[in-house]
């Protein structure tokens, strides 16, 4: 058995599961393994600092990890319909399946699952994606899904997004897709920024750049939404594939909104609580800082005496007969 550019020959064609990939498993495998090597070091500290610890670090790593790996998620948007469609073209046999359409910012993802899955003496359970990502060639991808002779429902949806189509989906939903990922990538290096002011003296300049983290993900929905404007129908007989927001635009939305919360938090407690906002993040400067947020500090008499008599001067009295 020998491969074909890369495939073996039983699979004429690579898929991409519309959620996860190989990108989005290594982003959060990378997010896991940092995560678990702060974690180690967990036992290590003692009170209440543990704690505060694993908040901060938890927190953090949430939304760094939220906002690299929805740039790979293909259901931002998503809809499913089920119909009774032409299975090829140039044929009248009908299927019963289901068609699904999940929007990312980098393509498409459309699916065609049979119910049941085996009909025609075929096996119809199909997963496609169709990029329009920087160096993607939609139009392309299409041609060569109409060489591979694809089912016609999946060439019927991935039609209405092509340049060509008079929907103008393509442009709408391309640009669209990235404008959210620029503006993501602001919110990460604001994330990156936040972590470091975080780690200084006044933590509040933390709290504001974890404001603009958060306005950066608003602003990045925001461009993603203007895909809703474009209006087209994709009917398949009496039913119609209607899109709704997917899982990762509304984790976004809470991601960002998470954001508010810790900037408005942080913000509040440097002006009315500071020494607990110091405490919280490591950032004690002397022993009453210390001593308020830990408990009471015992000191041995005995060194305290010692202290006081040594730092009593000695005096020498000489008298000198004139």
């Amino acid at each position: 058995m020998t491969l074909f550019d890369g495939i073996y020959p039983f699979y004429p064609q690579s898929r991409k599961p519309f959620i996860f990939d190989v990108d989005l498993i290594i982003v959060i495998i990378v997010f896991l393994v940092i995560a678990f090597s702060f974690l180690l070091i967990l036992p290590g500290i003692r009170g209440r600092a543990r704690l505060y610890w694993l908040v901060r670090v938890i927190s953090s790593l949430f939304i760094g990890g939220v906002i690299v790996a929805v740039h790979f998620t293909s259901d931002w948007q998503s809809g499913r319909v089920t119909a009774n469609v032409t299975y090829k073209s140039f044929s009248v046999a009908m299927v019963h399946a289901d068609i699904g359409l999940y929007v990312g910012l980098t393509g498409v993802n459309i699916t065609l699952v049979g119910k049941p899955v085996d009909q025609l003496n075929e096996t119809i359970n199909y997963n496609e994606q169709f990029s329009w990502w920087f160096g993607a060639d939609y139009d392309k991808e299409f041609e060569e899904g109409l060489q591979r002779g694809l089912p016609s429902p999946i060439l019927y949806v991935a039609e209405k997004f092509a340049e060509h189509s008079p929907c103008g989906l393509n442009s709408v939903y391309r640009m669209a897709g990235h404008y959210a990922s620029a503006t993501l990538w602001v919110a990460f290096c604001a994330w990156l920024v936040s972590n470091m002011l975080f780690s200084m003296p006044v933590p509040v300049y933390g709290g504001y750049m974890i404001l603009v983290t958060g306005a950066f993900l608003i602003f990045a929905l925001l461009s993603f939404s203007t895909g809703r404007n474009a209006w087209c129908v994709i009917q398949f007989g009496l039913a119609s594939l209607q899109l709704a927001y997917g899982a990762s635009f509304w984790l976004t939305l809470a991601t960002g909104l998470f954001c508010f919360l810790i900037g408005t938090v942080v913000i509040a407690l440097h002006f009315t609580q500071p020494n607990f906002l110091k405490a919280f993040f490591d950032l004690a400067e002397d022993e009453e800082d210390d001593e308020g947020m830990l408990g009471e500090v015992h000191i041995n008499p005995y060194f305290h005496q010692t202290q006081t008599l040594s730092s009593q001067p000695d005096f020498k009295l000489t008298i000198k007969n004139s």
